[in-house]
């Protein structure tokens, strides 16, 4: 019954059955028979209340079966207006026709027993129907509830997965591609300098030592970013030589903010991609602070493409960053550079929740 009603209500409604048929029975009891509880007032009472018991029992275990009902006909948060409205039709109906047969019981099991007040018929209806529907709001007010909070649960559930899985697929685009051009890179440098080489690897190491590392990481310290930086520009600078240059300047005080892993590394492979690199055209990247944003700026030469950049890597970027804060990603492009401004989070950043 317990699993049952959690299902379809939403909750465990035992306790609202056990404390609220109580007193809903004695305010009926109240509202029906007030004007007979000045004579003889605790066996009026008494005799009231237990029949205001039975009515309120039996209706509010119909009503809590019509709950279930209608919860499993439209069980989504859209679906209420129509349900609320279903329910309000079927209990009007369902009142009355109730109310016959439950005081055709009283009045055969109880009445020979017990000398009943006969009730204000007008009041009588009046105030049941008010208690019934303000028990209904509470049922409905209960199951929205926990039904908004299993919402907001799953989004953020769904959210921290795809995040994840964003993650998981730059980590997947990083790989393939770099490890080709870094095998390319070490084929030419195996032949002519044999130190050269093992640096390289040594350095190639670090880089995916890094990525391994941060595998379940949502943001990562700039600081430890910086030092998996070093590596892939040293990696860059094998590459390409001096027709590449990387120019990072962080003030010490900027190093304890967070940002998301890999999105350096994403924007210089961003910028190389599209730019020409040659000995007449060296490519020019700077990192640095302003105004709080981890600025990352390049010169602007762009290749002729023949087709147009998916921008799938900035858009990643936006994404992942706009899980973590309402602060957004800039991207600024003008005749000279093309700029990314990164927002930089406190170390204790929390979670937004959308």
């Amino acid at each position: 019954m317990a699993l049952r009603a959690k299902k379809y209500l939403g909750f465990n409604d035992k306790w609202l059955m056990i404390l609220g048929i109580p007193i809903v029975s004695y305010i009926i009891s109240a509202l029906v028979y007030g004007h007979v509880f000045e004579e003889n007032v605790l066996c009026n009472i008494t005799k009231c209340s237990l029949v205001g018991l039975v009515y309120v029992s039996t209706y509010w275990l119909v009503f809590r079966e019509l709950f279930i009902f209608f919860r499993k006909r439209y069980p989504e948060l859209k679906e209420s207006v129509a349900r609320v409205i279903y329910q309000v039709i079927a209990i009007v109906v369902i009142y009355y026709v109730v109310g016959e047969v439950v005081e055709a019981v009283v009045k055969n099991f109880i009445g020979p027993y017990i000398d009943i007040p006969k009730p204000e018929a007008p009041t009588a209806t009046i105030a049941s129907l008010t208690v019934a529907f303000f028990v209904i709001s509470i049922y409905e007010t209960i199951f929205f509830y926990t039904k908004l909070q299993k919402s907001i649960t799953e989004k953020e559930q769904l959210e921290r997965e795809n995040i994840k899985s964003q993650l998981e697929g730059l980590k997947n685009q990083v790989n393939p591609h770099f490890l080709f051009n870094s095998l390319n890179t070490l084929t030419y440098l195996i032949p002519e300098d044999e130190e050269r080489a093992v640096a390289f690897v040594q350095q190639l190491s670090k880089v995916y030592r890094y990525i391994l590392e941060i595998r379940d990481e949502k943001l990562i310290p700039l600081s430890e970013e910086l030092k998996f930086l070093d590596a892939y520009i040293y990696l860059l600078k094998e590459r390409f030589g001096d027709n590449i240059h990387v120019e990072v300047k962080i003030p010490e005080v900027d190093l304890g903010h967070k940002i998301v892993p890999l999105s350096l590394q994403l924007l210089l492979e961003n910028a190389i991609k599209h730019n020409i690199i040659s000995n007449l055209k060296p490519l020019m990247i700077e990192v640095f602070v302003e105004k709080g944003k981890l600025i990352v700026r390049n010169n602007l030469q762009k290749k002729n493409q023949v087709m147009n950049s998916t921008k799938a890597g900035l858009q990643n970027i936006k994404n992942r960053y706009s899980f973590f804060s309402n602060k957004k990603v800039e991207v600024l492009s003008t005749s000279e550079y093309f700029i990314v401004m990164l927002p930089l989070l406190r170390m204790a950043q929390k979670i937004r929740v959308t």
